[in-house]
């Protein structure tokens, strides 16, 4: 190849990794949202807090936002993802523990009675949750949590619970820490169910996911030291619990947070309620035909009194009918 030749190829080489690098720098943000008020608002947000000549610029340090898991990444109906992978771990374990057809709720779930579930309340399901995830030491239950996410199907949908993620939050994920952000899950879920899979679901390290948890001792056994789950509860990363659980952890007060029930209602109040711009953002499921449609009267991710403070406090409700142009990876872009 002549020199005149090489000259030409590499400049027009240059030329095409410029005209590429315009492109991707032009290209719009979030692609699976509609053009609407909910999503021009996210994005003048993330504009006006990384633009070191706006009043409103935020150290990269400070850039932290926090995200509710259940019903905000990925989907809750019809019921909460980790009860699911309760009641399989009930089903598994059942035949050493004969005594569980006849006490509830254990017979509930085997019977497959989800209506005497219910009635067993908060404390029943309590009792659901340390019959199968306590008992074990840290790396069992997390290997455990690990085979099952990677083979349960979901009851309706019959994919992967991994695929049931909102593909407009994972790209409002790589938006945020594309520029500069550090983003964290709150979750009233259990903390060690999600760390062994949101690195490679949601590209959060499991550093930075914060959630309801149990107690775990340190011991030796056979000389080696593990880290055993106790069948008591530690803290509660729900309501009230969510701020705590931030300053505890975080030791910062978040700039954005998303959620999409009353009980990330506290988390939203603490976020929008430092100084300086804040973004609090509610995720609405209006959409019966590609989700659930579901609001004010759900006994899963009931959003009441934050969807009236939302008007209040300026917090963007986002309609999920309207404003996704579709909610999960494996549907058509078209």
């Amino acid at each position: 190849m002549g020199f005149t030749t090489a000259t030409a190829v590499l400049r027009l080489s240059t030329g095409m990794l410029l005209f590429l690098a315009l492109a991707a720098a032009r290209a719009e943000p979030l692609p699976s949202w509609n053009e609407s008020e909910s999503r021009n608002q996210i994005v003048s947000f993330v504009g006006a807090v990384t633009d070191p000549g706006s009043p409103d610029f935020v150290p990269a340090d400070a850039r932290i936002a926090v995200f509710d898991n259940d019903g905000t990444l990925w989907s809750e109906q019809p019921a909460y993802f980790q009860l699911l992978f309760a009641i399989d771990r009930v089903k598994a374990l059942a035949p050493e523990h004969p005594e569980w057809r006849d006490r509830q709720p254990f017979q509930a779930v085997l019977e497959g009675d989800l209506r005497a579930l219910a009635e067993s309340g908060e404390k029943g399901l309590l009792e659901l949750v340390m019959a199968t995830h306590a008992g074990m030491t840290t790396d069992e239950f997390s290997s455990i949590v690990e085979d099952w996410i990677g083979t349960a199907r979901h009851p309706t949908s019959n994919r992967l619970y991994t695929e049931m993620v909102y593909q407009p939050m994972l790209e409002l994920l790589e938006y945020l820490r594309a520029n500069g952000f550090k983003t964290y899950i709150v979750s009233g879920g259990g903390i060690e169910f999600m760390r062994p899979w949101v690195q490679r679901v949601y590209g959060i390290p499991p550093e930075q996911v914060i959630g309801s948890s149990i107690k775990t001792r340190f011991e030796l056994r056979d000389g080696e030291p593990v880290l055993v789950r106790l069948p008591e509860i530690n803290f509660i990363d729900d309501k009230e619990g969510k701020p705590v659980g931030i300053h505890q952890h975080i030791g910062r007060r978040p700039i954005a947070a998303f959620g999409n029930s009353d009980g990330d209602l506290q988390m939203l109040q603490w976020t929008t309620a430092g100084e300086g711009r804040r973004l609090g953002v509610i995720i609405r499921h209006t959409d019966a035909e590609r989700e659930w449609a579901y609001d004010r009267d759900s006994h899963i991710g009931r959003l009441d009194q934050a969807l009236d403070e939302a008007v209040e406090r300026g917090w963007v409700v986002v309609d999920m009918k309207d404003d996704w142009g579709r909610v999960y990876g494996f549907e058509s872009s078209e």
